[in-house]
């Protein structure tokens, strides 16, 4: 039997009736709220052929158990992980300009979830990390990813470098993040596409990881500490991305 996992929230389940709505079994929405958000997804529910179940909000508190559903639940054959041909096929089926999330060797399941939360935030096109010695997709991945993990394709590689240097062949730019960076964030141009690697939480980069990098870049960094949790890192430039890439 497949395995099935829970999305919630208006943006992650829109997301899913948007891009795989084959794969919804079944979509419930709260009874007491009437929006046109809600509306909106029960026309697409409706023109993909899916029954809609209406429920209290007790109802939903309890299948999401208490999370901010927003009204809308929808249970998924969980999705599995890309391989590197899945990946760059999407990246050929993308629009560009392409921004993907490169993890390199992130073993906490938190750290991954909230990454791939940000991720679908700011519109990037996938989420990659190495096969052997990182968190692949759990069930503590896919619950503190609050959806995203059904939303946003995840691919698992077995050569992170040359799965970078595949990447690089397809067009896009490789940008590392690493506290010696001679570049600041904000003083790069990140509106092309591109690639940013985050290192794992205690090593950073890898050696052969920051090789395969066309640059390195670096946080500002003003207090004590000298690093941020890699998904705390991981938000901060994926949004300075997001805000160059719309005002471009």
């Amino acid at each position: 039997m497949s395995e099935t996992a829970i999305v919630y929230g208006l943006h992650p389940v829109r997301a899913l009736l948007m891009r795989r709505p084959a794969d919804v079994i079944r979509l419930t929405i709260g009874q007491d709220r009437d929006d046109a958000r809600q509306r909106e997804l029960l026309r697409l529910a409706r023109e993909r052929g899916l029954t809609v179940a209406m429920a209290s909000t007790a109802d939903l508190d309890r299948l999401c158990v208490g999370a901010a559903h927003q009204g809308v639940v929808a249970e998924v054959r969980a999705s599995a992980a890309l391989n590197e041909n899945g990946l760059l096929d999407l990246l050929v089926a993308s629009a560009p300009p392409a921004l993907v999330l490169v993890l390199d060797g992130v073993t906490d399941p938190h750290n991954l979830g909230a990454c791939l939360r940000t991720a679908d935030a700011a519109g990037v096109v996938a989420v990659v990390a190495p096969r052997d010695r990182a968190v692949g997709l759990t069930p503590a991945v896919r619950k503190v990813a609050a959806g995203a993990a059904e939303t946003v394709p995840f691919a698992q590689v077995t050569n992170l470098a040359r799965s970078l240097r595949d990447l690089k062949a397809a067009g896009l730019w490789i940008v590392g993040t690493a506290a010696d960076a001679d570049r600041e964030l904000h003083a790069a141009d990140l509106t092309g596409p591109l690639a940013i690697v985050m290192g794992s939480e205690g090593q950073g980069l890898r050696r052969l990881t920051r090789d395969c990098c066309d640059f390195c870049i670096r946080l500002p960094m003003l207090g004590a500490v000298e690093s941020l949790n890699v998904s705390v890192a991981a938000g901060v430039v994926l949004y300075e991305a997001l805000r160059q890439r719309r005002k471009a």
